[in-house]
């Protein structure tokens, strides 16, 4: 077997992540090989120096690692039932998939199991980081699945993310990376009304940042999100209303499976889901942070 063939690498689903994902991958010595279903999608990640292939079934063949960069779960479990014949076909070796979707915890366990049964192996894989630290190959990755499946695709991950958590079995990942965009939906609302209440009572907001950031009251959303794209008023962070919607309803959904009582993690998500109605789904979702539930910016008269 080539050394080419060792490293070649696929990456299915080329939007801002998937694209910056399999960049990193390039710049780092992989043989990377693209699909999307949209052509516009393809165009530009040829335009960025990634080759892509005529069909999703000519990625997995040769491919000692696939990476999954996708809208849902759906998606996931669609892709990897429909491929699952064409999986390491030519690689001659065990073959691991992993999934930087921000996925179901119950999805990635069948599609696990799946995926050993025919002597392959899955990681549930969600990333934080945004399409700047995929670029730059300095994501957060949070991992459920084998160890030993974690040991064969390292080189891989180790090209993607500058911190790797394997954080228990198959599942986990997504069960972690669900608690962390819930805590992160939480700080942007309570931090929005920090500032809101700061300027109500004649507090500069940059001022209350200041301190909020030098303070227990911090958070990673006090201290990159609002000085960065909320009061700059950029909103550009590239991670859209409807994805931490979805990301809010799927923690939910396993709040309300597991029978785990959150009274304020409901409120949270009422407020992303029901009452951010002002929001469309396409826009950033740095924007919740600059409204309170009334539709007003923190520092603007109501």
């Amino acid at each position: 077997m080539s050394d080419d063939m060792d490293r070649t690498v696929g990456v299915i689903g080329l939007g801002r992540m998937g694209l910056g994902m399999a960049r990193a991958l390039s710049e780092r010595g992989f043989v990377v090989r693209g699909f999307d279903l949209s052509e516009n999608q393809r165009r530009a990640a040829e335009e960025a120096g990634i080759p892509t292939l005529s069909g999703m079934a000519d990625v997995f063949p040769d491919a000692s690692v696939v990476i999954l960069s996708l809208p849902t779960a759906q998606d996931v479990a669609d892709v990897v039932t429909s491929q699952l014949p064409n999986v390491g076909r030519g690689a001659g070796k065990r073959t691991i998939v992993v999934d930087t979707t921000t996925s179901e915890p119950d999805v990635s366990r069948q599609l696990a199991v799946a995926l050993e049964s025919a002597g392959h192996g899955f990681l549930d894989a969600p990333v934080s980081g945004g399409p700047a630290g995929a670029s730059a190959g300095a994501l957060t990755m949070m991992i459920g699945g084998n160890e030993s499946d974690v040991a064969l695709a390292r080189p891989v991950l180790d090209a993607l993310a500058t911190t790797i958590l394997h954080v228990g079995p198959s599942g986990a990942g997504n069960i972690a990376k669900l608690i962390n965009n819930l805590l992160a939906a939480a700080h942007m609302v309570t931090t929005g009304e920090s500032l809101r209440l700061a300027a109500a009572a004649g507090l500069d907001p940059a001022a209350a940042l200041r301190v909020i950031n030098s303070a227990s009251g911090r958070s990673m959303i006090s201290e990159v999100h609002f000085p960065k794209w909320i009061m700059s008023e950029r909103f550009d962070s590239g991670f859209s209303m409807a994805l931490m919607r979805k990301d809010v309803r799927l923690a939910s959904r396993l709040a309300a499976h597991t029978g785990a009582e959150l009274p304020l993690s409901k409120c949270v998500s009422d407020l992303w889901l029901a009452g951010s109605q002002h929001l469309a789904d396409t826009d950033d979702f740095t924007r919740m942070g600059a409204f309170s539930p009334s539709g007003h910016r923190p520092g603007e008269e109501a």
